[in-house]
């Protein structure tokens, strides 16, 4: 062997063992395309930042996927060390005993840079326990606004940069826009459980459940069948059937964006971190972007709207050094330069003040105007037990059931009040059936 060969073994030993003195950490994660692609990126670097720790992420499909992936793992002790689960899925997550490692315990038992103060309280109170202590870390936190068409808005002789702020002047924008041909519907929306009725509620200062929305334990029972939700489901009704409102479909809502796209609706309503695909899809015309309109005769409106997305939950059964490297990308995660860049790119909220203020340093909100409407709209007003958001178990077929008595209302089979009286009592019998399996 020559010299040079010699020290060309040596090197690639040297690195071999570096390779080895690493511990793995794995991410099993639900986002596909330009953002699952983002977040490689941002693993990327955290690696690239240390040689203590690898981080490897692996996608598992969609957040139903991913998270009936982590629970199968987990009882076949195979779990991986991070799993992403969507907001619905919390309630599931928490009554998990002994599955997970509640973050706060873990940034504190592992020693880690951790300041719990530095979130904003809307996005982590909905993944906190009724003392405060943090469960999981946000990763990927929206909430819903409204999007609007500027150039639709200006030939029906609407001012473009005024959304309307009230149910009432989004009525009375639609009826002109409408009237003016500039646009055959007034709106359309994505994700009715989640916009027109979980936030719908929230914004308004409406418990969703008793028990501060089943926060404060498995006996609660829904109650979003009052007066204002009655009232709201009401107006979508007769708007449909005035063609005010144009329905995009159950779950997300598919049917929604094209509808917004090709400019046969002026507004739509759906996620913050809809931004970017809206961007790309409007195409011909300027997109404008407002906070959700509120009932401006309901008192203590608008109060805050509540969050979607998922955060990321740390499975037990695995070794302090891997425990260890959690931590440490946690905290890699939540710095205010990671943070930005991801909120920046993606549309989703900052997780931490720091991160919203560094955007603001950098110029990023005076750049790209509407940017900050939803940080703006979630932090309008210190959360309250009806505007933190909602914590229940099976709630991911509680939202399966609105979407069915939603359909049940447009078609004339019930009345506002009868649907929404379905909603709750169909949902509180599954929430009986998770209080039974999890007590």
């Amino acid at each position: 062997m020559t010299f040079t060969a010699g020290l060309s073994a040596l090197a690639v030993s040297l690195t071999s063992s570096v390779a080895l003195a690493q511990t793995e950490v794995t991410w099993w994660h639900a986002m596909g395309g330009e953002l699952g692609t983002k977040l490689e990126e941002i693993v990327a670097g955290y690696n690239a930042s240390q040689s203590d720790y690898k981080v490897t992420p692996v996608y598992k499909g969609t957040y139903d996927e991913t998270m009936t992936a982590a629970i199968a793992a987990f009882r076949a002790g195979q779990q991986p060390d991070i799993v992403q689960v969507y907001e619905v899925g919390t309630g599931t997550m928490m009554a998990a005993q002994g599955a997970i490692y509640p973050v706060y315990q873990l940034m504190t038992d592992m020693g880690a840079d951790f300041d719990p103060d530095a979130f904003l309280p809307a996005v982590v109170g909905y993944y906190t326990d009724t003392e405060g202590n943090m469960l999981s870390m946000p990763f990927n936190s929206s909430t819903p606004i409204l999007y609007y068409n500027k150039d639709i808005f200006e030939e029906a002789g609407l001012d473009p940069e005024q959304p309307p702020e009230t149910w009432g002047q989004l009525e009375e924008f639609s009826r002109t826009i409408m009237e003016s041909g500039a646009a055959e519907c007034g709106f359309t929306s994505g994700w009715i459980s989640w916009v027109q009725l979980e936030n719908l509620s929230a914004w308004h200062n409406q418990p969703i459940g008793t028990l501060e929305n089943g926060f404060g334990g498995l006996e609660a029972e829904l109650t979003f069948n009052g007066p204002v939700q009655v009232k709201h489901w009401e107006n979508l009704k007769n708007w449909q059937e005035e063609g005010v409102f144009q329905y995009g479909g159950p779950g997300g809502g598919g049917d929604a964006p094209p509808k917004f796209y090709s400019g046969e609706c002026a507004m739509y309503m759906n996620s913050s971190a809809s931004r970017a695909g809206v961007l790309a899809n409007a195409g011909d015309f300027e997109v404008g972007f407002g906070m959700l309109p509120y009932y401006d005769d309901v008192e203590g409106a608008p109060q805050n709207s509540i969050i979607g997305g998922a955060t990321l939950w740390v499975l037990q059964g695995q070794s302090e050094e891997e425990f260890k490297g959690v931590a440490d990308f946690f905290s890699y995660l939540s710095s205010p330069e990671v943070q930005a860049d991801w909120h920046q790119f993606s549309g989703y909220l900052p997780i931490t003040q720091a991160a919203y203020e560094l955007g603001q340093q950098q110029g990023f909100y005076e750049e790209t105007p509407g940017s900050d409407v939803a940080i703006k709209q979630i932090t309008l007003n210190e959360p309250t037990e009806n505007s933190k958001g909602l914590r229940f178990g099976n709630y991911v077929q509680i939202r399966t059931i609105i979407d069915e008595e939603f359909q049940e209302l447009l078609s004339g089979s019930k009345t506002p009040q009868e649907a929404l009286d379905a909603v709750v009592s169909r949902g509180n019998a599954l929430l009986r059936d998770f209080e039974a399996a999890n007590s």
